[in-house]
């Protein structure tokens, strides 16, 4: 069954034009993501698809047998129900018939009449030839897993990323045919999404979404949908597909431009010799090499290119001691240490309402903690991303926001080491037209990624990072990492992303029960497995954290291993570390080294990244000989 086709759709704002005579349709039973880079026109194309935003020229036809629930990237409430209510009414008619059934027999109680009894009947008839008796256990067992546990509060009082959260349980549990979803794992902790994201393979409807999350559009996606340079370009398959087909579009391009510039080449020499007697066929030749070097202008996609200095680091970055915190008489922490070091890498997880944000926000100095103390090394520069972009001006320009920071960024690249504000922006795929435009014409992304360049201005050497892949396109996203696996300092940052997990960090904080983080060395699938281990192979008591806890396992479970890898086991966090110390001395050596000395750069990066494989080594024996422990 088609569900909707589009037909010589295009669609401007501003006179920037997004795209133009494209067309495209959907089948039931097709997972569509579309992607793109921020501003290129996703969410309007949804938009268009669902009938809330009218296209300019075109036409999109909608199936009328079609059921649909659109997911918006920022939904707004101007209901008063609770939210178990509201979320309920996704499926309106039996919530209507549920009412029914409860007023009538408030009624029938005091009044015996057949036909309120009729009508009794015929409510508990629809409840139970439409699963109805279980919507409500069904409403909060969807709100549960999106981590609302609060199922009475108005709706219209909530923060944006609860509304988010209640919209999308309305949508689930509608099951309509067609589910449109924008930005659906925006405010989701990991696990919510990882649950999202096996209900979406579950599910028997078609969808069509916009999203950030890699693993996501991998895992639930059975087609991809590009929108590039005004035209929309259609993948079969998931994500990794694209990927692939990607790369081979590409090799194809580069060898038609090449073979177009030969030809080029020859026709420019054609004309240099002069052909004053054939001045009709000169022209028609002339007119041909323009269309010829039109075509070499589509050659490669522009990337961001992410540059800033290095602002050297000290061996002291922070140390945070025994510091806690609580929140209208919520436990967030209690008594967390963490001496950071230069190349740390921590990702901070944990369900929504934990703490994460609250732990950033002590650590940048903008909260304080209730207990325990926080020190910070001389030479430290914290640059702070925070959720919202609320540092940023809606009257103010582009431009103007960056020249509030600086007029230009050292970039430490010999001569041509200062870029203006004017080139930092064009890096940032902002182009020239939109450097005087104000930031409240901007969307989601743009100004998540002007927010990134104005903190990366501030050449900081320690980086909080609060859910920095929200709303970002994929190419910047890219480009974030690829800065982020060069950046030497230290890096702490919250987020639900796996992908993004996986890629950025080396140890992963998670807030877990009683007030307690838990430290699990290696990226995000490193800390699934040791979850996985543990469930399998001890009780659920991974709240105790505590150093007395530790020695009192160790001891009554040394007869696990032998006198040798006990000895391994007694020595090895001890190496760990000295291994650790020894690269910080040689990152300070490298950070102070003349950049000419090539032999000198070479000797150390080599021995840095022997370092860094022994580190890894070594850290794969401790969990392997933790685990026989346990």
């Amino acid at each position: 069954m088609t569900i909707f086709s589009c037909n010589g759709i295009s669609k401007a704002f501003n006179d920037k034009v997004l795209f133009e005579d494209i067309a495209f349709g959907m089948e039931s039973g097709e997972r569509i993501g579309i992607i793109g880079k921020n501003g290129a026109g996703k969410t309007t194309l949804m938009k268009i698809v669902a009938g809330l935003e009218p296209p300019d020229s075109g036409q999109s036809i909608f199936n009328s047998k079609v059921r649909w629930e659109y997911l918006d990237q920022n939904p707004y409430f101007e209901s008063f129900d609770v939210i178990l209510d509201y979320v309920m009414k996704g499926k309106p008619e039996v919530f209507d018939y549920l009412q029914q059934y409860t007023e009538i027999c408030k009624i029938i109680e005091k009044v015996h009449n057949p036909e309120i009894k009729n009508k009794l009947d015929d409510a508990s008839y629809y409840l139970d030839h439409h699963n109805g008796w279980a919507l409500e256990s069904e409403a909060k067992r969807i709100l549960s897993m999106l981590g609302i546990e609060d199922f009475y509060s108005p709706v219209n009082i909530l923060s944006g990323g609860l509304r988010k959260r209640v919209a999308l349980a309305r949508a689930l549990i509608s099951e309509p045919d067609l589910l449109i979803l924008d930005e659906p794992t925006n405010h989701l902790d990991a696990d919510s999404v990882q649950w999202l994201q096996d209900r979406l393979m579950d599910f028997n409807s078609s969808l069509l979404f916009v999203t950030h999350d890699r693993y996501f559009l991998d895992a639930v996606s059975t087609k991809i949908l590009e929108i590039d340079r005004k035209k929309i370009f259609v993948y079969q398959g998931n994500y990794e597909n694209y990927l692939e087909m990607k790369e081979n579009v590409s090799a194809a391009q580069e060898a038609t431009i090449d073979h177009i510039r030969s030809k080029l080449r020859m026709e420019l020499a054609w004309l240099q010799k002069g052909a004053k007697a054939r001045r009709t066929k000169a022209k028609s030749r002339i007119d041909w090499i323009k269309v010829m070097e039109d075509d070499t202008k589509v050659v490669k996609e522009k990337k961001i290119k992410i540059e800033v200095g290095k602002n050297f680091i000290g061996s002291r970055v922070i140390d945070a001691h025994n510091i806690s915190k609580s929140i209208a008489g919520k436990l967030l922490f209690d008594n967390f240490t963490y001496l950071a070091k230069p190349g740390d890498r921590i990702g901070i997880i944990g369900a929504n309402g934990c703490g994460k944000s609250t732990l950033l926000n002590i650590l940048a100095g903008y909260d304080v903690s209730d207990s325990g103390t926080i020190k910070i090394g001389n030479s430290i520069k914290i640059g702070y991303y925070k959720q919202e972009a609320d540092d940023l001006k809606d009257n103010q320009t582009v431009i103007g926001s960056l020249k509030e920071i600086a007029e230009y960024v050292d970039v430490g690249e010999g001569r041509d080491r200062y870029l203006t504000t004017k080139d930092l922006l064009n890096k940032f795929l902002f182009p020239s037209n939109q450097h005087g435009a104000y930031i409240h014409t901007l969307s989601g992304g743009e100004k998540k990624r002007l927010a990134l360049i104005r903190l990366l201005m501030g050449n900081p050497n320690v980086l909080l990072l609060d859910e920095p892949t929200n709303d970002f396109d994929l190419s910047t996203l890219n480009a974030l990492e690829d800065y982020l696996d060069n950046f030497y300092g230290t890096i702490l940052v919250v987020s639900h992303d796996r992908a993004f997990l996986d890629r950025i960090v080396n140890t992963i904080f998670s807030f877990e029960e009683n007030g307690v983080i838990k430290e699990y060395p290696g990226n995000y699938t490193d800390y699934l497995n040791k979850k996985e281990l543990q469930s399998k192979s001890e009780p659920r008591q991974i709240s105790e954290q505590n150093e007395k806890y530790k020695q009192e396992k160790a001891a009554s479970t040394k007869k696990k291993l032998s006198f040798k890898e006990q000895r391994e086991y007694d020595n090895i966090e001890n190496e760990i570390q000295t291994v650790e110390n020894r690269k910080i001395e040689l990152s300070e050596v490298l950070n102070q080294a003349d950049g000419t000395d090539y032999k000198l750069l070479e000797k150390l990066s080599t021995e840095l990244s022997e370092i860094d494989t022994k580190i890894e080594t070594l850290t794969l024996r401790w969990m392997e000989l933790d685990e026989m422990l346990r």
